[in-house]
């Protein structure tokens, strides 16, 4: 499945709730259903700048795919960085570069947040490309 396809997925199912206060209870969920990365990886290294909860976001490449592993001490956080890694999971590299983040304004995401989480999205984002980024090197 593209990238393009999950998103549209993740459009298709905040569109299913009448107001935020179920988007937000979602989210929640999904942020339950992470896959949680290993505690080998809660690391100051792996933590996210820029993001007032702590959220960290490990990333491996197999068989060319990127595989993101993500966490966080907040739930609204940890079901953003699921959302996210949901979207850009086992893709790509290029693929990860390539790909717009309109859905994010779509679903109405970024608007619904406080400034500071939404400082926190924008960070995460930047930090899946910038994995992107490196496994990409190592394939050029």
């Amino acid at each position: 499945m593209t990238i393009q396809d999950i998103q549209n997925e993740i459009i298709d199912e905040f569109a299913m709730f009448e107001d935020w206060e179920e988007r937000y209870q979602y989210m929640i969920d999904l942020g339950k259903s992470l896959p949680l990365i290993d505690d080998q990886y809660k690391t100051d290294d792996n933590l996210i700048k820029g993001c007032q909860s702590k959220v960290w976001v490990h990333a491996e490449m197999n068989d060319n795919k990127v595989h993101f592993t993500a966490d966080s001490d907040a739930i609204i956080t940890k079901g953003i960085v699921a959302i996210l890694i949901r979207a850009f999971s086992d893709q790509h590299p290029k693929d990860i570069l390539d790909a717009n983040t309109d859905f994010i304004d779509e679903i109405g995401l970024k608007e619904h947040l406080s400034p500071t989480r939404a400082n926190g999205l924008v960070s995460m984002v930047k930090q899946l490309k910038m994995y992107a980024i490196a496994y990409q090197t190592q394939l050029s």
